[in-house]
């Protein structure tokens, strides 16, 4: 999860539409990673409101250790080839 340097961890909840927007967007885009409910991992939900000045805000990513706070696909696509390029699709 959060201590995972290497991946990318999407952290969400269910009935959130900005995680059902952006979680669909990343399946089409052939990037590996690795989904987690926060509501159902305790450590997850802590370590996004350890980069979410305390809010449970989702979406959050974490790329190779850098967090991410509702981002676009945009933005998640530009840190995976900053922090993490061994997770885009060959």
């Amino acid at each position: 999860m959060a201590e995972d340097r290497e991946g990318m961890v999407v952290y969400w909840r269910p009935g959130c539409p900005y995680c059902m927007k952006l979680r669909l967007r990343l399946r089409f885009s052939g990037l590996t990673y690795t989904e987690v409910n926060i509501w159902r991992n305790p450590d997850a939900a802590a370590f996004v409101r350890s980069v979410a000045d305390g809010n449970e805000t989702v979406p959050t990513v974490a790329v190779a250790g850098h967090a991410l706070v509702n981002p676009s696909k945009r933005e998640v696509v530009r840190a995976v080839t900053e922090h993490a390029p061994h997770l885009l699709p060959k």
